[in-house]
């Protein structure tokens, strides 16, 4: 691995070389000044100090120290552009698969610009329409990167005609995985297509449509594997004002894999959301149904891992933590899910408003199960189950809340929320319909003020409650932590660079009284343009975390963090 990596450092090198060369090659004597293009990146490293904690269910953790970190570093003069990415795992940070550990240069590229072609070599990031086909990205929060390693072109032939064609392996931790990925994207913006025509007119139109493709060679003793799995569909975005239409279908041919127990049922996808927005007024609606669309470029593969699509999240992704305590994760098997909100302002100076106005967010999300039609299998066709569209299975989970953002003077705001939720733990942490665990039920309610004392200084008050209905409460640990929680945050920013905050995480309605637990944490940091550094100490409950409907795992811990971000 090790002359992979210089390898990889060499050919970005390269290429950096040939760029300054060929521009100094090029460059008359007499000019003074000289482009020689420009650098920028940026670095982010965090480490986390462990102490053993028993009680909170916290692990050992032999090196007592671990950190992620990586750095960008990118490179652009006129049309040509080049960069790498850095990563370095020693080791890597509880709660993120332990597959990570190392370092290296894992995201490497060139890429050259003109008006009809776009190239990219290397590694490189793409999204066919919303990704039910293909969406490969980075998230570093859930050390999250399927990019892809080969090349892309994008071609404009005409305006309003957009082309693109890639192939390439999928990154898989510090290496790439054994299929292949090739895929096609048309999109046809008819506005600008037909721009005599169509140019002016207030609505717009875009169609679209794509094909996938992988290849893994089959090496199965017991079943005829599909060498090639196609997906294809096609999406149409109509745009009029503030309205917004997106519709997409995908439908992928046999691809038994361990996802669904080497089922060899097509699989099938819709996915719709529809906007509108005035002054004062928008609403949101999505909703989706997918069928055996687990997507990879290795279908022994399993978790996050060489996924080639992206199945989105139709439930709300909340920042607070009571609400985010129990996060849906898109079942790949299958579901059917819809998300409703609608957002007013009342207007200042209204009986509601008052003097500042005031603004109150309603959202409804909800996401259920296939109901699946057992299929004999005396024919050996494998496919196990079907599906009807008119039939829907058991809720998996829901999530009612009402947000309401009110400034009362110019000093002091709040934001005010309550929720109802509801959590099948079987399917959504065990994907097991058997698991034993009653689904949970939960209120929530969140009051957050901040007092801005001077325009570089505020204080902060978060208070929330979380109160179990029904049930008990597991935290994905080898604890359970049952009952109602309480959490109230202190946050002080004296200056705009330093920030001070304190944190109280509360199991106050634990039956075992020797687990309800404080989970305390303290933190400060200092800020400045684009750099920023923070310490912190205490406990940390254990919990899911998630981005767009795709998690992980956090198992409680107790020690010291440190987090640096800069860009340049």
């Amino acid at each position: 691995m090790a002359k992979i990596l210089i390898k990889k450092g060499g050919f970005l090198a390269a290429l950096l070389f040939i760029g300054f060369n060929s521009f100094a090659q090029d460059t008359p004597p007499q000019e003074k000044h000289v482009d020689m293009g420009s650098i920028h990146g940026n670095f982010q490293i965090d480490g986390q100090y462990y102490q053993p904690d028993s009680l909170i269910g916290a692990p050992k953790v032999p090196e007592k120290y671990l950190s992620n970190a990586f750095a960008n570093l990118n490179y652009q003069r006129g049309n040509f552009s080049a960069g790498a990415r850095y990563e370095a795992y020693n080791n890597v940070k509880q709660g993120f698969d332990s597959r990570y550990k190392g370092q290296g240069i894992v995201n490497r590229f060139a890429r050259y610009r003109t008006d009809l072609l776009d190239i990219t070599v290397g590694n490189f990031y793409e999204q066919f329409g919303s990704g039910l086909m293909l969406r490969a990205y980075y998230e570093p929060g859930l050390l999250y990167d399927n990019s892809i390693d080969g090349i892309r072109v994008i071609s404009m032939p005409k305006k309003g005609i957009t082309l693109k064609g890639l192939m390439g392996k999928q990154r898989s931790f510090f290496t790439v995985g054994e299929g292949i990925v090739r895929g096609g994207d048309a999109e046809v913006n008819l506005n600008e297509l037909f721009d005599s025509v169509l140019g002016k007119k207030k609505l717009r139109v875009i169609l679209g449509s794509s094909f996938v493709s992988k290849y893994q060679a089959d090496v199965d003793p017991n079943l005829v594997l599909p060498l090639n799995v196609g997906c294809y569909g096609g999406r149409v975005n109509i745009i009029r004002e503030g309205f917004n239409f997106l519709g997409e279908y995908a439908y992928k041919i046999n691809d038994p894999s361990s996802d669904n127990k080497f089922n060899y049922k097509v699989g099938e996808a819709i996915y719709a959301t529809t906007s509108y927005a005035t002054k004062g007024f928008s609403f949101l609606l999505q909703g989706k149904r997918i069928d055996n669309m687990s997507y990879r470029s290795d279908r022994n593969a399993s978790l996050q891992v060489l996924l080639i699509n992206y199945l989105p999240a139709t439930t709300k992704q909340h920042t607070y933590s009571m609400l985010a305590l129990n996060p849906y994760a898109t079942q790949l098997k299958g579901e059917i899910g819809f998300m409703a909100e609608m957002q007013y302002k009342f207007k200042k100076n209204s009986l509601i408003g008052g003097k500042y106005g005031t603004e109150v967010t309603l959202n409804y999300s909800q996401a259920n199960g296939l109901k699946q039609i057992g299929v004999s299998d005396s024919s050996g066709a494998r496919t196990f189950y079907k599906t009807k569209y008119e039939d829907i299975g058991d809720n998996y989970y829901h999530d009612f809340f009402v947000e309401i953002n009110k400034k009362f003077s110019k000093k002091w705001k709040g934001t005010f929320v309550y929720a109802n939720q509801f959590y099948n733990r079987n399917i959504v942490q065990f994907a097991s319909d058997n698991a034993g665990y009653k689904a949970l039920k939960t209120s929530i309610v969140v009051a957050d003020i901040t007092f801005k004392y001077k325009s570089t200084g505020t204080i902060r008050l978060e208070t929330q409650g979380l109160f179990a209905e029904a049930g008990d409460m597991i935290t994905n640990s080898n604890l359970v932590a049952k009952g109602n929680w309480a959490t109230a945050l202190l946050e002080w920013t004296p200056s705009g660079n330093w920030f001070f905050a304190v944190y109280d995480q509360y199991n106050y309605g634990n039956p075992d009284k020797n687990l309800q637990i404080h989970y305390y944490l303290g933190t400060f940091g200092y800020s400045k343009d684009a750099h920023r550094i923070s310490l912190s100490y205490g406990k940390q409950s254990a919990g899911i975390f998630c981005v767009g409907g795709v998690c992980r795992t956090v198992p409680a811990s107790n020690g010291v963090a440190i987090s640096i971000t800069s860009s340049f």
